[in-house]
């Protein structure tokens, strides 16, 4: 179900970005798939790629080790609030000057190992990656844009994996929960991509930042006792 959410996600991202993905294509078509970063579609789809491959490593490391132990209440409130606050920096000190096109490979990889992190539950993909792209100086609308670029072939890479577990287990209500999960997820993630794009034409993170805080505030009072939400 993690992965089917996503999956309706990327749908959403793959729609509401349809003309960039076309850019990138073209680009590949026109340097044989080889990489020529004097294009702008072919430099975005291979600094994408080399993003992405951090997470893609540490995701498969993590699915031989196991990862139960960092689903723990206090872990993940934590990290919902850690990294909110994070965020919260680097708005505020990161410089506001280079688009998606100013990456280079250093930066694509920064971001990428950022993208690790949100393995860890609570971090949130996007959010750790933007936060970094901050740091980089990338302005609101253009971190956020190669945040959820970068989310395609991670995510899509996981889905496809997953897809195939179900496939071989031949669990058909399994495979009509994940459905469901993947529709509703695509609903919703178009409303929120339109709005958050909106709305960082011309403010900031902070609103994500104060959920991020109270979101985690109230889950460490209740992991350490301090209130029951359960109730």
């Amino acid at each position: 179900m993690d992965v089917a959410m996503h999956i309706g996600s990327i749908i959403a991202v793959m729609i509401y970005f349809s003309e960039e993905l076309w850019k990138m294509f073209k680009g590949l078509l026109k340097s044989w798939f080889l990489p020529n970063f004097q294009d702008y579609g072919n430099r975005i789809f291979w600094l994408v790629i080399i993003a992405s491959i951090p997470a893609m490593l540490f995701g498969l490391f993590l699915r031989t080790e196991g990862v139960e132990w960092m689903r723990s209440s206090k872990l993940i409130g934590w990290t919902i609030l850690g990294y909110g606050l994070l965020l919260y920096i680097a708005d505020k000190v990161g410089l506001t000057v280079r688009k998606v096109e100013h990456l280079g490979i250093l930066d694509a990889l920064l971001i990428g190992l950022a993208q690790c992190l949100a393995l860890i539950p609570g971090t949130s993909r996007s959010g750790i990656t933007i936060t970094m792209a901050r740091f980089l100086g990338m302005e609101r609308r253009e971190a956020a844009k190669f945040s959820m670029l970068l989310s395609i072939p991670t995510i899509l890479g996981a889905g496809m994996l997953v897809g195939y577990e179900l496939f071989k287990q031949n669990n058909l209500t399994a495979i009509i929960f994940a459905i469901d999960g993947i529709l509703y997820s695509f609903i919703f993630s178009v409303i929120a991509i339109y709005t958050v794009m909106w709305w960082l034409r011309k403010s900031t993170f902070l609103p994500f930042v104060v959920y991020r805080v109270i979101i985690g505030t109230i889950l460490l009072l209740n992991a350490y006792g301090y209130i029951n939400i359960t109730q």
